[in-house]
């Protein structure tokens, strides 16, 4: 195994102590900027770098923020931590990311390995942990949830207004006619409820019919929701998905029974991620401040270092982008919904 360099080898070939060449490593303005410019070149020539573990012994700091994300094959957390990053870069840390894979115990052993790692702070996207592990993470770091509203806990949080997201869907498609439309319901998650009651809400409002089906965040879910609709026999003219991914796939169930989006079933997604705005795709959603996000729950993380005992709750405003997946029921008009014949395994919708 090749060794790796140390500081003394910095020290030789530079001409000058360790400590003076720790002291340039620390960013230490007690040092000249020509000598500075001789360890930093002979660091570069001979591969050195500091042993960060080293320095956060002494320092009791890591600056990492560790960041745990529900799903990373969804592109809205992706654009998320874009946001985290540009802050924590700017604050002189580093995010390390690990995956939730939508599985509790999955999230939870991330979050232990990074206590672990002793992180200066934790940000959680979308988490779907138990609360005794929270308090646990709260104890040993700062956290901050991201992606999710709670309610009646002491962590900090910033999330979009998804009770608003989805009255804003639900708005737009009665406002074009539609009278029959259906809901495909997220994973259970409190944006997933939000996102449930602010449609009951709007359907309520509207005098219309719920029309609820169990789905998740992705597109297979998306995509066996729509297709129960189709096997059930009353086809919607409007289907509210839980997110882009669930859309995408009720769209392609739906093409693939032989009928259109909007010409026969409007669709409208929620998160307003770059899959949205494709062309062939050209998904009416929700848009959730996805970057915004991040960068919120970052400044949150790690402004909870001047402020640890003041929670804070962040709800940012959506707003919905009309594409073309989304249009008003033939003949401007609608009175009754699609109907096909039911195969004899058809179960009725919930």
């Amino acid at each position: 195994m090749t060794r790796q360099p140390t500081i003394l080898d910095v020290a030789a070939l530079a001409g000058v102590s360790k400590s003076v060449v720790s002291r340039v490593m620390n960013d230490s303005p007690l040092v000249s900027a020509e000598t500075r410019k001789a360890v930093l070149k002979a660091a570069a020539n001979i591969g050195y770098r500091p042993n960060a573990a080293a320095r956060h012994l002494a320092s009791n700091r890591t600056h990492i923020l560790g960041a745990v994300v529900d799903d990373l094959h969804n592109p809205f957390f992706a654009d998320m931590l874009d946001g985290v990053e540009d802050v924590a870069r700017e604050r002189g840390y580093r995010v390390m990311v690990m995956a939730g894979k939508r599985n509790t115990r999955h999230e939870e052993d991330a979050v232990e390995a990074f206590l672990e790692l002793r992180v200066d702070g934790l940000l959680l996207a979308g988490p779907q942990i138990r609360a005794q592990t929270l308090k646990r993470a709260r104890a040993a770091t700062r956290v901050v949830v991201a992606a999710h509203r709670l309610r009646g806990n002491s962590v900090r949080a910033v999330a979009t207004d998804d009770i608003r997201g989805a009255e804003l869907a639900v708005q737009h498609l009665a406002g074009l006619g539609h009278s029959h439309i259906a809901y495909l319901q997220g994973a259970p998650s409190p944006p997933a409820r939000d996102r449930l009651s602010g449609y009951q809400r709007s359907m309520k409002k509207a005098g219309l019919a719920p029309v609820i089906l169990q789905a998740d965040f992705t597109e297979d879910g998306g995509y066996a929701a729509a297709r129960e609709l189709v096997r059930s026999g009353a086809i919607p003219t409007a289907i509210c998905a839980p997110n882009d991914l669930a859309a995408i796939g009720a769209i392609n169930a739906l093409e693939d029974a032989g009928l259109s989006v909007p010409g026969d079933v409007s669709v409208v997604g929620y998160d307003d991620t770059a899959l949205a705005g494709l062309r062939h795709i050209s998904l009416t959603t929700v848009h959730q401040p996805r970057r915004a996000l991040g960068e919120r729950a970052a400044e949150l993380l790690l402004d909870e270092e001047e402020e640890p005992s003041r929670p804070r709750q962040i709800l940012l405003p959506p707003h919905l982008v009309i594409r073309s997946s989304t249009a008003a029921p033939r003949g401007g008009h609608e009175p009754s919904p699609h109907r096909l014949p039911s195969p004899a395994s058809t179960r009725s919708t919930p």
